[in-house]
């Protein structure tokens, strides 16, 4: 079968965990870590690592493995869209895992998505990835995850984003 990549509900503060057993049990999985500063300083350098989605666990497998999933004690169930195990597109998993490699402090905010164009973001270390846009102000940029309906922020400075819009008629000019 098919694999694809499910957001797995866990119970609070279990990510590390459940995502370590499904390391132990060779099911490929994905949870992003962020780093904050330790709890009642603002210093990042020696910060701590955290989930940064609460909750949540992404695993790439097929609809046959999940209810193996299922029945480990930390995972509340997968998460669900229209009465369907939610699918998350491959490329929001590698935009999120190309953000957490270049960039720390990033952010997280639940948005409801909104397609007023797609932006590329080049950086001194080679960095690029596409998404929505949502805003870019001063060194700030929001790129969204239309299947989570949540948005990225990171800094990155301003001359190195490079935007274009999406046109639907261009598109389908060209297929």
């Amino acid at each position: 079968m098919k694999k694809n990549w499910y957001a797995v509900y866990t119970k609070a503060r279990c990510e590390k965990k459940v995502s370590a057993w499904l390391t132990k049990k060779k099911i490929e999985n994905y949870c992003p870590l962020n780093k904050v500063p330790r709890l009642g300083t603002y210093d990042y350098r020696n910060g701590v690592y955290e989930p940064l989605i609460p909750n949540f666990v992404f695993v790439h497998i097929s609809e046959n493995d999940m209810q193996a999933i299922r029945q480990q004690n930390d995972v509340v169930n997968f998460v669900y869209w229209l009465g369907r195990p939610a699918k998350i597109h491959e490329r929001e998993i590698e935009s999120i895992q190309e953000f957490m490699n270049e960039f720390e402090h990033v952010q997280l905010e639940k948005t409801p998505v909104n397609n007023q164009g797609m932006v590329r973001i080049l950086t001194n270390t080679g960095y690029e990835t596409n998404g929505n846009l949502v805003s870019l102000t001063n060194n700030k940029v929001k790129v969204t995850l239309p299947s989570l309906g949540y948005a990225l922020t990171a800094e990155v400075e301003k001359a190195s984003v490079d935007m274009f819009r999406y046109r639907m008629q261009v598109r389908d000019k060209v297929s």
